[in-house]
């Protein structure tokens, strides 16, 4: 039997936690490195380094355990993996494409850059030439965002520019800072690139997404509700997204569609992305079948759709241990798969699963997925 690479995730949580969960279908070992003890990919994981995903004696440690490096989450230390990758170790996205993503400055400047449709922006180093800069602006409504350290919401804060000046409403954050104008859109859309070792491309169906006040994906839906052109455009600038960046790896492009039918990029996740998973149950094969194709250097999966799906996450709203309040009664649902992450408490607006819908009819789904939204509420227990 022919050896396979050994492959090594920093993080372990729920992206690394499905990963394993593929992985396993081929008898791949999976080492993880987490700081938490009993992260959601400890269960299944081969070995677990504990250790921050921010120390690079513990990267470093993880690296030394296996061939091949990956990451599900961005906030890692990227200089680390720099290191390693001028070393000769196999690092997948290359770690160039994180130090971008890392700042959403440099993000924002990279779409410019590279053409890339995105909307109107511009940097500064704090909370004071913000406001100078504000008022030298044609921007109405703006997009605030912490170039640093936001996450699933976090450091984004929107406002009228009018109640910013006037002092009625106040920039929540400092330091360096990438401020957009908002885009008033009619939909939220996504697509998933896979790219493998060299240069081949495979791209998955648009998706339409819906948020929660705290700006985490609450729904989502393939196919989405657009027209053809559109759909083709998507795709088309998502490939460009891609070879901009020019590693192999998944790349999920998240999309504003404004008013006027125009197409901008919001942002991008080199990784697994919660905009993919209903890719385990509605296609051939899903996000994290293509990322173990790429990290062992095989030839990448048919990104065909096998029916119409809907994901609805299950978000905490409670502190403390919980459960699913209506399991029994989703577990009776046709064409329901949940899936828990494992995490031993709920926090508000924190992941705790999610679960998929597929049926032939798209309506059905939407239907299905609206009956599974009133299913979804946890409750906490001693």
């Amino acid at each position: 039997m022919q050896k396979l690479p050994t492959i090594g995730i920093i993080g372990g949580g729920q992206l690394g936690k499905m990963f394993i969960e593929n992985a396993s279908k081929m008898a791949i070992p999976i080492t993880i490195l987490d700081k938490d003890k009993n992260c959601p990919a400890h269960p299944i994981a081969k070995k677990h380094i504990v250790g921050s995903i921010t120390d690079a004696d513990a990267i470093q440690q993880l690296a030394d355990s296996c061939d091949v490096l990956t990451w599900e989450i961005e906030h890692i230390h990227v200089d680390k993996l720099i290191d390693l990758q001028q070393q000769g170790k196999t690092i997948i996205p290359n770690p160039h494409v994180l130090k971008i993503i890392q700042d959403k400055g440099k993000q924002k400047q990279f779409y410019q850059d590279n053409n890339i449709p995105t909307s109107p922006f511009f940097n500064v180093k704090n909370r004071i030439e913000a406001i100078e800069k504000l008022k030298q602006s044609s921007f109405k409504k703006v997009a605030i965002k912490s170039c640093t350290g936001g996450y699933d919401g976090k450091g984004v804060f929107i406002a009228m520019v009018n109640d910013i000046l006037e002092n009625q409403t106040h920039i929540p954050f400092d330091g360096e800072l990438m401020i957009e104008e908002f885009v008033e859109c009619k939909k939220e859309l996504a697509v998933l690139v896979a790219r493998d070792q060299h240069g081949n491309n495979a791209v998955y169906p648009c998706i339409e997404m819906e948020f929660t006040d705290s700006n985490l994906v609450s729904f989502l839906i393939s196919p989405a509700n657009i027209e053809q052109h559109i759909e083709q455009q998507a795709q088309q600038i998502a490939l460009q997204c891609a070879d901009a960046f020019n590693s192999a790896g998944l790349f999920a492009v998240e999309f504003f569609l404004s008013l006027k039918d125009e197409l901008c990029v919001n942002e991008i996740a080199p990784r697994p992305h919660n905009s993919a998973h209903h890719t385990i149950e509605g296609f051939y094969a899903s996000q994290y079948e293509q990322l173990l194709r790429i990290l062992l250097d095989k030839p990448l999966a048919s990104t065909a759709m096998l029916q119409p799906c809907a994901m609805v996450n299950i978000v905490g709203d409670k502190i403390g241990k919980y459960q699913l309040k209506y399991m029994k009664e989703l577990m009776q649902l046709e064409g329901v798969y949940i899936h828990l992450y494992g995490k031993e408490e709920s926090k508000p607006n924190r992941k705790l699963g999610h679960v998929t819908i597929v049926n032939e009819d798209r309506n059905k789904v939407i239907q299905l997925a609206e009956k599974v939204r009133t299913l979804t509420a946890i409750e906490l227990i001693d």
